[in-house]
């Protein structure tokens, strides 16, 4: 599929589950995607990062559920925290632990998984529609965190063949198939798509990767994008670090509507060559004037 078949089946009201961790290996392209659409009220599940702060931004969350929401070298995304603090979406706030459990349950189709996770803390307090649940085997009482279920999930990995197999060859899954595995379709956008024979098989070096770098199958895989750099800004190891020069601006300008307007006008009111041509203007003139100041 391409980027703009994806974001044509989404639609308003729906809950969509965004893999990746903070600024790491986000589905970019496909978020980017969706800002191209005119698709409002979505619930939005998420270990957040600039995913969540840029729907924010264009005012496409009715309710957020996260664990998080950071850009790892930058403590806070500026504009997850304008929406948190003005009360302009709803939230519900996990420990990090609860909103894995949440995931886990989802991916085994229960109502809700048992945790140790949040007795005793104000996320309880915070979160009033959780309930406790006795155990059948002892005095012990667990919090019943109810699963994280999504219409859709969107996730990037680094390798995909067309059949919807996926490959990470990073150093983490960061919960991807446990999103593809809990929501009823999964978009999964990759670096580059292969023949399935290539997902295993040694590379120019006689390097293979592991049989466990293949993390979701394609039973559950409604959609493949191929997209190139389309984690970008977030990293996507090892084929490429968070681009740290654009993420700063990304964050400096989230703070200056003046300059988020500039901003929105050179990277997202594009298409994704767009994107892509802007990001890479934007390389040159760097390179560029690195040059000039050595010389």
């Amino acid at each position: 599929m391409s980027p703009a078949d994806f974001a044509g089946t989404i639609e308003s009201g729906m809950t969509v589950g965004i893999g990746g961790w903070g600024s790491r290996r986000k589905p970019m392209a496909l978020v980017r995607a969706l800002l191209r659409t005119d698709v409002r009220d979505l619930t939005i599940v998420s270990l957040g990062g600039p995913d969540v702060g840029l729907l924010c931004a264009a005012g496409k969350v009715r309710k957020l559920v996260y664990g998080f929401v950071s850009l790892d070298s930058i403590p806070l995304d500026p504009h997850f925290r304008a929406a948190r603090e003005s009360g302009a979406i709803k939230i519900a706030e996990y420990d990090e632990g609860m909103y894995v459990a949440g995931l886990r349950a989802a991916a085994q189709r229960l109502d809700f998984l048992p945790t140790r996770a949040g007795l005793a803390s104000d996320v309880l307090t915070m979160n009033p529609d959780l309930r406790t649940v006795a155990s059948p085997y002892s005095d012990e009482e667990y919090v019943a965190m109810p699963a994280l279920r999504t219409d859709v999930a969107l996730i990037h990995l680094n390798r995909a063949d067309p059949a919807g197999n996926g490959q990470y060859l990073g150093p983490d899954p960061y919960f991807d198939d446990l999103y593809a595995m809990g929501a009823d379709r999964c978009y999964l956008s990759c670096e580059e798509v292969v023949p399935t024979e290539r997902l295993l098989a040694p590379d120019a070096d006689g390097h293979s990767a592991p049989v466990q770098s293949l993390l979701v199958g394609r039973m559950y895989v409604t959609g493949v994008i191929e997209a190139p750099g389309g984690a970008h800004f977030t990293s996507c190891a090892p084929d490429y670090e968070r681009d740290e020069a654009f993420q700063k601006e990304y964050a400096t300008a989230a703070k200056d509507p003046d300059a988020w307007r500039a901003f929105e006008e050179r990277y997202l009111r594009t298409g994704e060559d767009g994107y892509r041509t802007a990001v890479e203007g934007r390389a040159a003139t760097a390179a560029s004037g690195a040059n000039e100041r050595s010389v």
